[in-house]
């Protein structure tokens, strides 16, 4: 039986199913819907909002940035290729945007259940009014729809920017790059804050492809001698000071793991020099980076910038995507995460220093209740970050609360951030965590657990003020 295609999209969704409970989750929702978005950490292109020209069309903005969307059709056996992805040696891909969008309607049914099917289905209507299911029989409608509003003023990445009610947005950039779109950013005029933040990985990672070359082009740009060991660490705080100047409040650090040490200065100059002849060990590999942690901490506390550790991912995992289509195409895959031996050497030296924000993010969640709310619940330093990737979902979120509320609180939790490259969702994914928290919190009300001024405070501090406290983005004047 064909049923009809309803509004996709319901008042209650992600609320509790008890009405009493239900009615409360709606009272603090109504606090924290409409307040604007603070998105401290994320990976969205900075040339958008620089140059603000309009999207090209629906495919490559909704499909072909998305590796949420790209990997679960990779999993059903649907080639990259055909989906647009570029391919690392130029071969052709698919550039017929219309069929891109056809292909993902014949396989809309793939995302049922999964966060990207919401977080698409809140773009297509909140953003662009479309009222009906994606089908086949509805893609060309939706295709000629959303392309005709992308080519409209209101459509332009600065305007749904402003729509979106977004009142900071930090990007993601390797120390080597100049910020050419962030320092015109500055010079435009407009009012709408994007920031940069400083991701080292490739100038600290003795494993990432073309380390030595990133240290040498590190000191081209610095003016240091970066094949000594002070001139490397010069040469960081340099950049670090740049970016800093053009607004960056954080750092960003997505090593295989937490692990930290401390270890002698000769013994650095030594994994250092190891490090750049490209015949370190994998354990060499590992306690350099591990020691970069503790120096990027260091310089955290000189220079005020806010540390996040993002571990525990196992990058592309998938050698044969990797050689076509490079890096970030869906193939990391979260590993065990081990925290309180690995940070007690970063947190020995600084986790008793109020000069120090750390935030930890984790892809193991055993290590919620276990390892991170202790951590959090006791040193001053160190916050946890939000359910992050596979479980920026609802039922991540809900684990995670469930987790490290009664060990850490909520204020030694930081809020929530999207971390995304795909700029609509970023209201979606908003919303998701904001119901997800009402809903949380109504729950610990109707338990009498919480008293429902406190819970309603509690929302809009999860939803606004922590992240904004915790990456000390104040508005500017």
């Amino acid at each position: 039986m064909k049923m009809t295609h309803a509004h996709p999209l319901s008042e209650d969704r992600l609320f509790p199913p008890e009405p009493s409970v239900r009615g409360i989750a709606r009272r603090l929702y109504a606090e924290v819907r409409s307040l604007p978005i603070v998105s401290p950490h994320g990976h969205t292109d900075p040339a958008w909002f620089a140059e603000n020209k309009p999207f090209a069309d629906p495919s490559s903005l909704l499909v072909i940035p998305d590796h949420y969307i790209y990997r679960m059709l990779y999993s059903q056996g649907v080639p990259l290729e055909s989906l647009g992805v570029p391919r690392v040696d130029g071969a052709p891909v698919e550039q017929d945007a219309r069929k891109i969008w056809r292909l993902l309607a014949r396989n809309w049914h793939l995302f049922r259940g999964t966060p990207s099917r919401m977080w698409l289905t809140h773009a297509l209507s909140e953003v662009f009014g479309v009222d009906e299911r994606l089908t086949p029989e509805s893609a060309d409608r939706m295709y000629d729809r959303i392309a005709d509003c992308l080519h409209r003023p209101e459509f332009f990445p600065r305007a749904l920017f402003e729509q979106f009610n977004i009142e900071v947005l930090a990007t993601t950039e390797s120390p080597l790059d100049g910020l050419l779109h962030h320092r015109a950013l500055r010079q435009s005029g407009w009012r709408g804050r994007v920031i940069t933040a400083f991701r080292p990985d490739p100038v600290v990672d003795p494993e990432y492809e073309g380390f030595a070359a990133n240290v040498a082009k590190l000191g081209e740009l610095t003016g240091e001698d970066t094949q000594t060991w002070p001139g490397y660490l010069q040469a960081l705080a340099s950049r670090r000071r740049f970016f800093a100047s053009l607004g960056a409040t954080s750092t960003d650090h997505g090593h295989a793991s937490a692990a930290t040490f401390d270890l002698p200065r000769l013994e650095c100059e030594a994994l250092f020099r190891a490090a750049l002849r490209a015949d370190a060990s994998p354990a060499q590999a590992e306690r350099f980076r591990g020691q970069m942690l503790t120096e990027m901490a260091r310089m955290s506390v000189d220079d005020g910038l806010v540390m996040q550790i993002h571990p525990g991912s196992c990058r592309n995992h998938n050698p044969t995507i990797f050689a076509r289509f490079g890096r970030d195409k869906g193939a990391d895959i979260p590993t065990p995460t081990e925290y309180v031996r690995a940070l007690k050497p970063l947190l020995d030296r600084f986790g008793n220093d109020p000069r120090l924000s750390l935030i930890v993010f984790t892809l193991d969640e055993t290590t919620y209740s276990r390892e991170l709310a202790p951590l959090a619940g006791h040193y001053p330093a160190l916050k946890l970050g939000p359910a992050w990737w596979f479980f920026d979902s609802p039922e991540g979120m809900r684990r995670y609360r469930e987790q490290v509320s009664e060990t850490a609180g909520f204020y030694n939790t930081v809020g929530f951030n999207d971390d995304t490259r795909a700029f609509l969702s970023i209201p979606a994914r908003h919303d998701v965590a904001r119901r997800v928290d009402c809903a949380f919190l109504a729950r610990w009300v109707a338990e009498h657990r919480l008293e429902e001024d406190e819970a309603a405070e509690l929302a809009v501090d999860l939803a606004y003020s922590l992240a904004r406290r915790a990456y000390k983005l104040e508005p500017t004047p």
